[in-house]
């Protein structure tokens, strides 16, 4: 005749075949293929593409690092585009919606200021972006920028705030400035003064990581 099992003893099991089934998603987790893993999408310019930098040495290449080394189970996918406006963004939106993204790192805006370009319609661009992504079921991370010095100053104050502005409205987390330590100082641009070089890479990504960091899930 069987024990019959009292409270004490009903809720040890209850909390064994939790641990169980816990153990067993998390290992078919890990066992995923890395194909199979959820996208973050690193969509810019060419401060993502790694713009004269070694493939490995662009921030995303060094955040997949970081992410696989810490025990993370994503797929960081680089669209980035060297020389592209936000309209050549929302060009290339399919592309990146393709990819399924369940991250988006949303980069584009410094080019539209190099080139003057009207800063509504860079505001119209990114907008149209973020609800695209937003759409799709894709959390966005905006990388914000900031007008560069000495190119027509009074789009300065419009420009800087497009990016609080986005956030606000789309509730997307924001990285102030998506070059923060790194714009102005030599040790971590190339030399043209804007693009990162390989230590710089490795500070935006370390910047980028800090602000994905909520938004992950093992």
């Amino acid at each position: 005749m069987r024990k019959k099992l009292g409270p004490r003893e009903k809720s040890v099991m209850v909390v064994a075949l939790a641990a169980l089934c816990y153990g067993c998603q998390s290992n078919e987790a890990s066992q995923r293929p890395e194909s199979a893993w959820p996208a973050i999408v690193c969509f810019g310019d060419s401060l993502t593409a790694g713009y004269g930098l070694q493939p490995e040495d662009s921030y995303p290449a060094i955040l997949q690092n970081e992410l696989t080394g810490s025990g993370y189970r994503y797929r960081v996918v680089n669209l980035g585009e060297s020389g592209n406006t936000t309209a050549d963004g929302l060009r290339r939106l399919p592309e990146a919606l393709a990819a399924k993204p369940a991250i988006v790192v949303l980069e584009f805006g410094a080019n539209d200021a190099l080139r003057g370009l009207p800063v509504p319609a860079m505001e119209a661009n990114l907008e149209r972006m973020v609800e695209a992504f937003q759409t799709a079921g894709a959390r966005v991370l905006l990388g914000g920028m900031m007008w560069p010095a000495g190119v027509d100053m009074a789009a300065v104050p419009r420009f800087n705030a497009v990016y609080p502005q986005l956030a606000r409205k789309y509730k997307a987390p924001l990285i102030p400035f998506f070059l923060a330590g790194v714009y102005g100082d030599p040790a971590f641009v190339q030399a043209d003064g804007l693009h990162p070089n390989a230590p710089g890479a490795q500070q935006v990504a370390t910047l980028v990581r800090e602000y994905l960091q909520p938004m992950l899930q093992r």
